[in-house]
This record gives structure tokens, C-alpha cells and sequence, in this order.
């Protein structure tokens, strides 16, 4: 990824004002939970915000109630983007990260940003940088081939020697095997 668009993504904070409008459309419907909804998404919009460094993503929301999520690249398993008709209209999608702590739901979900797809492929190349896989997520040929550095030459001459009795062992197996008896 081009050092600009991490840039970009490192300068991420706050959500796009659109997020404000979702939580909005939100608790207009639903109706007389107004009352309830619109102070508690209120005060989740004016203090939602996010951290993107080079250790990890960094989420902290709420007064009363103050939510704080660290999480490192390395522990990222899966990413998912999903939107709602109300936010695909907005042009809005939730990043969600799941890491592999047992919750049954996302650890993590970055929203109110319109660079979710952005967002998304930051994520994945530091997720892969983490486990010291580095290779391009677009190219399928070379996402099943070993990484270079694991295959030393002593690897490689056992899989020759491996390779080699294989086949004497095939041609052992085909020279005792009696030849098909003729129909004369």
C-alpha cells in the first residue's frame, strides 16, 4: 500500500458527519424511544474516536459509560464491511474485526467513515505485515506458494529425497505386480 494512503488512514479520528445523520434517521424511527435514543447516540457521536498507528487500532467512546478497545494488527483473524440501506444512502459501512477471543461478535467495529474500503485494505496489509506474510493480496497464484525465507535448501533436499523414494517405490510396486493374463 502507497505510503500516502497510510498517511491518509493514520489521519483518521473522528466519523464523517453522515454518522450523525444515521444515528439521527435512527432514533426518528424509533418513535417514542426518542427520548432515550437520541441523548445516548448524541453523546456516541460527539465522543467517538479512533486512533490508527503503527501497533494497532484504537477506539474510545461514551462519558458515563467510557469504552476503550486496543487492538493490534496481530490479532486481527477476519474483517467484514456491512451496511444498511440507510447507510449505503449515506455512502457509510461498518468495518467490522473479529479477532479469535471467543466473542461471538465483532471486537471491534469502526464506524462512520466513508473510506471503509480503504479502512478495509489498511487493515488486511497490516493484518498480513503482522504474521509476516507480505505478499499481495492480489494474486492468487502467489497466496499458495510457500514464502521464500521457510523454505531453506535442507527443506528442499529432504522433499527431493522424499520425491526420489516415491518413485522408486512406484516402480518397485509396478515391476511385482504380474502382467494381465492374455485371452488367447
Amino acid at each position: 500500500m502507497p505510503a500516502e494512503a497510510n498517511s491518509g488512514i493514520f489521519a483518521l479520528e473522528r466519523p464523517h458527519p453522515s454518522l450523525w445523520k444515521l444515528y439521527l434517521i435512527r432514533c426518528i424511527l424509533t418513535g417514542p424511544g426518542i427520548l432515550i435514543a437520541l441523548p445516548y447516540h448524541f453523546f456516541r457521536y460527539q465522543t467517538l474516536r479512533y486512533r490508527f498507528d503503527e501497533e494497532g487500532i484504537h477506539m474510545k467512546v461514551g462519558i458515563l459509560f467510557r469504552r476503550e478497545v486496543n487492538l493490534t494488527y496481530a490479532r486481527i483473524q477476519d474483517i467484514h464491511l456491512s451496511s444498511g440501506f440507510i447507510q449505503r444512502w449515506l455512502g457509510l459501512a461498518d468495518v467490522q474485526v473479529q479477532t479469535a477471543s471467543g466473542n461471538a461478535g465483532a471486537e471491534l467495529v469502526i464506524e462512520g467513515f466513508k473510506e471503509f474500503e480503504a479502512i478495509r485494505d489498511f487493515l488486511y496489509s497490516r493484518m498480513r505485515g503482522a504474521r509476516g506474510d507480505l505478499r499481495p493480496a492480489s494474486s492468487p497464484a502467489l497466496a499458495t506458494a510457500p514464502p521464500q525465507e521457510a523454505v531453506g535448501s535442507g527443506a528442499i533436499e529432504l522433499l527431493l529425497q522424499i520425491r526420489d523414494e516415491l518413485r522408486q517405490t512406484r516402480e518397485a510396486l509396478e515391476a511385482r505386480q504380474p502382467s494381465p493374463p492374455s485371452d488367447v
